[in-house]
């Protein structure tokens, strides 16, 4: 079979606290995440570009979700450089679990920090 798209098209990061989820992602990657109320559910989208590869995806603050540091799924975000974010980590409030790590040198590098709300989670890059 033939695939037509990557086979992730979306990710949630649960949050416990919104305000403080947004100000961490903001700084570690110098971005400017949206927050929306849906109903009592509230949502923060990272930038996405049509038509560029990778898949977007949201910080997401509700009773379903429960941030966690140890189990679940691991996010990879994409990097030019794992460093350049995870020098930020710790001034936004996370931890870092694993400095810039090389894979192979095929693959390249990665590394792993604890958000602001517990979660575990990745970063990739080829440098």
């Amino acid at each position: 079979m033939i695939m037509e798209q990557n086979m992730v098209g979306w990710f949630e990061i649960p949050v416990s606290d919104m305000d403080r989820a947004k100000l961490f992602y903001d700084t570690v990657f110098d971005i400017e995440v949206q927050v929306q109320d849906f109903g009592g559910t509230l949502m923060a989208w990272f930038p996405f570009a049509e038509g560029k590869e990778g898949a977007s995806g949201s910080l997401i603050k509700n009773e379903a979700y429960s941030p966690s540091e140890n189990k679940g799924v691991l996010v990879y975000f994409a990097s030019n450089d794992v460093n350049n974010e995870m020098n930020r980590v710790e001034a936004a409030g996370g931890k870092i679990v694993q400095q810039k790590t090389q894979i192979s040198p095929d693959i390249g590098y990665m590394a792993i920090f604890i958000d602001s709300e517990g979660n575990r989670v990745a970063l990739h890059s080829r440098a």
